[in-house]
């Protein structure tokens, strides 16, 4: 691993139950083969599997910080930056791990404008599939689409597509509105400017606020296809997934409080319980004739929804 006393980048890592994934991650930072300085900060979120003792018995170069309870994907990672001392701030998620020479490419592509505030790079799934990572910002269309299937029927349409932007093929460096925060790579001004992550976001959309935040104080996010990290989605969060489903949303309610106001965000509540009456019969309905425990699941979970989204 190419620890450094004088970092350019500060590696921050949120660790939560992530045995057998946290070590792949700093394994592969460890061989990732980059040139650029840095130094690594995990920060454990109460994990109750042995991933912490795992990292100080394994890896002595690992700033490691334990909190007493889980604080949440943005808190932690907001403590993890605290003890940062880089130019740069490198968010890795401990379910995603680099390719060698990632690192420098996402570093000379920040270093190629001054004005460049965010990189992400490309992520892949374990079989070597593109993983989507790149999205516009959410608005009250977007989720009108998502609710009534029209994202589905016309993926690669720019007016019903737009929030997933499928019409595009991932394949060139281009500026964008948000990226997926697995491995993202942050210019401290730019951070020291608008603030990290918002607390009040739990988990899920704390990502997408801040790059609004960033976006609007005149910084510009970018995406690189010529960086890849594997990334296994919520690698460490699939034993709550009920929790992590009524989360996402929540999260994506406050965003629209804090960002659009009132009113949308009470028609947007709206939206969401329409969508979420139909995935729940059809999901229902599907479930009894095919006997498809998965669409019963998912029927339950927008049952929880519409009678809690209320109270988002």
């Amino acid at each position: 691993m190419n620890h450094n006393d004088d970092p350019l980048i500060s590696v921050v890592i949120v660790n939560w139950n992530g045995e057998g994934l946290i070590e792949r991650c700093l394994d592969a930072l460890k061989d990732c083969g980059d040139r650029t300085r840095f130094e690594v900060i995990v920060v454990d979120n109460a994990s109750s599997d042995q991933s912490p003792a795992i990292i100080r018995e394994q890896y002595p170069e690992v700033k490691l910080v334990v909190n007493e309870e889980n604080y949440g994907f943005g808190s932690a990672n907001n403590r993890g930056a605290a003890l940062a001392r880089g130019k740069y701030y490198l968010l890795l998620n401990s379910d995603a791990f680099v390719w060698p020479g990632a690192i420098d490419k996402m570093v000379e592509l920040m270093e190629s404008q001054e004005d460049i505030g965010v990189v992400g790079c490309k992520l892949l799934h374990e079989d070597g599939a593109l993983q989507r990572s790149c999205y516009n910002f959410p608005t009250l269309a977007t989720e009108l689409w998502w609710g009534l299937w029209l994202d589905r029927a016309f993926p690669f349409s720019k007016t019903f597509g737009k929030y997933e932007m499928r019409y595009w093929e991932m394949d060139d460096v281009r500026e964008v509105d948000s990226v997926m925060a697995a491995c993202v790579l942050l210019r401290r001004e730019a951070i020291d400017q608008v603030g990290l992550f918002d607390e009040q976001f739990f988990m899920y959309s704390e990502e997408v606020d801040l790059w609004y935040r960033v976006k609007h104080a005149g910084w510009k996010v970018f995406y690189t296809p010529e960086a890849v990290a594997t990334h296994i989605w919520g690698g460490s969060t699939r034993k709550t997934k009920l929790k992590n489903f009524l989360e996402l949303y929540r999260s994506r309610v406050i965003f629209f409080r804090k960002h659009y106001g009132k009113l949308i965000t009470a028609l947007y509540k709206l939206v969401l319980a329409f969508a979420s009456s139909l995935r729940m019969v059809g999901g229902w309905i599907f479930g009894v004739l095919r006997k498809n425990q998965d669409a019963s699941e998912r029927a339950n979970f927008y049952g929880r929804l519409f009678v809690s989204v209320w109270s988002f």
